[in-house]
């Protein structure tokens, strides 16, 4: 058709003028000379009767009206909460909606999702490929308490320069974040007085999982460092993840992704201002921040301390009758059957028990862990892989 050909719209419109001053023109006649059918002539003419110059054209098919789309109101409401968390998804801000107004009827989170897309507050986020875990992490982790996990969430700088290691623990039944320090360097001496807070304030986790970096390993026998042989007279078990398999700390490595978006992009002005924002951080995280792992409920409603309180004293490791013991000098070695051995300077000052398990061969214990062997053909001790025995004295 000619309209079709060149401008749809003024076709039609010249073809309704013709057809109201040309009165005297055969319909037949006109519907010929724009190139139409009389049909289809017929139909512009009773719509321009029906709706005057605006049905002139052609009428969409679309609805005129969506019973299910979301209203105005609860629209600009997800937009407000989003734009006071920003680092929160679309189900978080759905649960964190319905919790405040549960007579709310809200949309899907895809929908959510598109609403926040049309504002412009959807960043995309670059797809990364894992490899799958070889184990499931955290299988035996039932109550509170059972195992808590920390890591560095690598060092950066504030607007100042200065250096800032972020310590982080949490407790990985209830994803509650403990404590989350910024520290100028990742050393046993600034460490050890964040765990200690966090002992006296929440009691003792009965497992304790980290990388092998220090302040939490070493490469001396059991993988044995300062800080986890204190864990261990409290009655913690360090657990360590493989190399390279940061996966195996999953639930703490994706909390650090959440807080650096929260409080470190980009970093703060200064230390102080940092920590304030790392401040404000666990408390949204803890009381606030719905997690889907959770039932989208904050990880504080079901976190509750450990029944284990910090001890007053803290007290050495005792053995079983039958295990012989010697007490780790300051330069890290024994003295067994005339000979110095070296042990490892985390043990320094500490009991190590022995326990005979072939003629030449005894299996060297600090509290529960088995940190390896000592050889008496060579006098000299073998690092194996750390096992957790009963050793309770008798």
């Amino acid at each position: 058709m000619p309209w079709k050909q060149t401008d749809p719209l003024r076709e039609q419109r010249d073809f309704i003028e013709a057809w109201s001053g040309e009165v005297e023109t055969p319909f037949t006649v006109l519907c010929r000379r724009f190139g139409i059918a009389p049909k289809s002539g017929y139909k512009r003419v009773q719509r321009f009767r029906q709706f005057g110059r605006t049905g002139v054209g052609d009428i969409t098919r679309a609805p005129h009206t969506h019973p299910n789309a979301t209203p105005h109101t609860i629209a600009e409401m997800l937009v407000e909460m989003k734009l006071k968390h920003m680092t929160y998804g679309p189900r978080k801000l759905v649960a964190l909606l319905q919790r405040s107004h549960p007579e709310l009827g809200l949309p899907a989170p895809s929908t959510v999702g598109r609403i926040l897309k049309d504002r412009g507050l959807v960043r995309p986020r670059k797809r990364h490929q894992r490899s799958a875990p070889w184990t499931a992490p955290f299988s035996d982790v039932q109550e509170p308490n059972d195992t808590w996990c920390a890591d560095f969430k690598g060092w950066f700088r504030t607007g100042d320069g200065a250096r800032v290691d972020p310590l982080t623990i949490t407790d990985s039944a209830s994803r509650y974040l403990i404590a989350c320090k910024g520290l100028k360097r990742p050393t046993y001496e600034e460490t050890r007085p964040i765990f200690e807070i966090s002992f006296r304030e929440f009691g003792l986790p009965d497992a304790m999982r980290t990388d092998n970096g220090p302040p939490f390993s070493t490469v001396a026998l059991g993988g044995l460092s300062r800080l986890s042989v204190w864990w261990i007279k409290l009655g913690i078990i360090p657990e360590r993840i493989r190399p390279g398999h940061p996966e195996e700390n999953g639930r703490h490595e994706r909390m650090h992704r959440t807080l650096k978006e929260a409080t470190a992009s980009p970093p703060r002005s200064s230390l102080r201002t940092q920590q304030k924002s790392f401040d404000e951080f666990i408390e949204e995280y803890n009381e606030v921040r719905p997690h889907e792992a959770l039932g989208q409920n904050p990880p504080a409603s079901f976190y509750r301390p450990s029944n284990r309180s910090y001890p007053e004293r803290v007290e050495e490791p005792e053995y079983a009758s039958g295990v012989a013991t010697r007490r780790v000098r300051t330069n890290g070695e024994i003295k067994w059957k005339g000979h110095k051995i070296f042990l490892s300077q985390a043990l320094v000052g500490e009991p190590v028990g022995f326990q005979q398990i072939s003629e030449r061969t005894w299996a060297i214990y600090f509290g529960p862990l088995q940190i390896g062997l000592l050889d008496e053909s060579t006098m000299k001790t073998v690092k194996t892989p750390v096992n957790v025995l009963p050793m309770c004295p008798v």
